[in-house]
């Protein structure tokens, strides 16, 4: 059994900053993949990036250069560094892992980019 726990949403002003983590905990040797995706209210989830084989890709323009997806030393770890975070960034975030060919999702973490 794999869960997968995100932490860190908050409140946050625009122009601020905050930092996402996400673990997966249970058995296993490696991850195939895993990322980031968001979905605000009335909206599709959007995938905000993720870790391939340790190559980042990002996928939504809005988000470039303002958002770091990194792993932690132990691999079962990423996180989600939001710099420069805007009203439109407000959103659940969720992490994703992908072992062994399947998928699990956390729960979710809620952002909101207010003043």
């Amino acid at each position: 059994q794999v869960r997968v726990s995100e932490s860190g949403g908050d409140l946050v002003q625009p122009g601020g900053s905050l930092r996402l983590s996400c673990a997966a905990s249970g058995t296993f040797l490696s991850t195939d993949a895993m990322g980031w995706y968001r979905q605000a209210p009335g909206k599709e989830r959007e995938l905000v990036g993720g870790l391939y084989g340790g190559r980042v890709t990002k996928y939504a323009d809005s988000m470039k250069d303002r958002f770091a997806i990194s792993s932690g030393r132990a691999k079962n770890t990423v996180y989600l560094q939001m710099n420069s975070l805007k009203t439109e960034d407000t959103a659940v975030y969720y992490c994703k892992f992908r072992i062994r060919g399947r998928d699990y999702w956390g729960e979710g973490t809620q952002v909101t980019v207010s003043s």
